[in-house]
């Protein structure tokens, strides 16, 4: 790597984390050789209405809070593969990892649907105020199951294990000081329904004043 390249690098890097100790999003890239997509990603603790809107609006794809391992197991949440006694749990080999990071789908019991702005802004919320202590958390009497929030269990050993959104998402938060609770929401193309293009993610970035980083400065950074 060159000097220019890497000086580059960490300052993307180091501007990701800022914004994520302000409470502000965070675009990531995974690899092209992963699910080679980009996720709009906020501290959970930070996420409002707004925020769910434009994760809605302006991303698109499924709306998921990452947890870190310790918080995960502190609220017993289990790998959803795990828990399915079906058939379709039996399925094939992922193409772009080991496992599933699923866990349960909760609301927070203060909401209706769930599925509101509004409602799940709460949901999302909370998580990310519980994950700042969650021994303290009487988790069952807070959220129910089964919800419109998607709980995501970050590898137990990080991204030495793991190298996906959650994991990054989680390692994020860390190194900006936040509780390990992330909220992470592929960005896709409202024209061909595809993964939206790295170059478009970029320019999405630029335009809207949002750190953009490529996963493998960010693991390198961070490892």
């Amino acid at each position: 790597m060159s000097s220019q390249h890497k000086s580059t690098s960490t300052g993307t890097v180091a501007a990701a984390v800022e914004a994520f100790a302000a409470g502000q999003p965070v675009l990531i890239h995974d690899f092209d050789d992963r699910e080679g997509e980009v996720d709009m990603v906020y501290p959970a603790g930070d996420v409002d209405s707004a925020a769910v809107s434009r994760l809605r609006n302006d991303a698109g794809g499924l709306i998921c809070v990452a947890l870190g391992p310790e918080v995960a197991d502190a609220f017993e949440l289990p790998f959803l593969a795990d828990e399915i006694d079906h058939p379709v749990a039996e399925s094939d080999h992922l193409g772009y990892d080991e496992r599933s990071s699923f866990s349960l789908t909760v609301n927070h019991r203060d909401t209706y649907t769930g599925i509101t702005d509004a409602d799940r802004a709460l949901t999302i919320s909370r998580l990310g105020e519980a994950a700042a202590d969650p021994e303290a958390v009487d988790f069952p009497r807070e959220f129910r199951a089964p919800g419109h929030v998607h709980l995501l269990r970050a590898s137990r050993y990080g991204l030495s294990d793991r190298k996906g959104h959650t994991e990054m998402g989680v390692a994020l938060a860390h190194e900006a000081g936040r509780p390990p609770a992330a909220v992470v929401c592929e960005m896709l193309d409202d024209e061909t329904g595809e993964a939206l293009q790295t170059e478009d993610a970029r320019a999405y970035a630029e335009k809207h004043g949002i750190p953009y980083v490529d996963g493998k400065d960010l693991i390198a950074a961070f490892t």
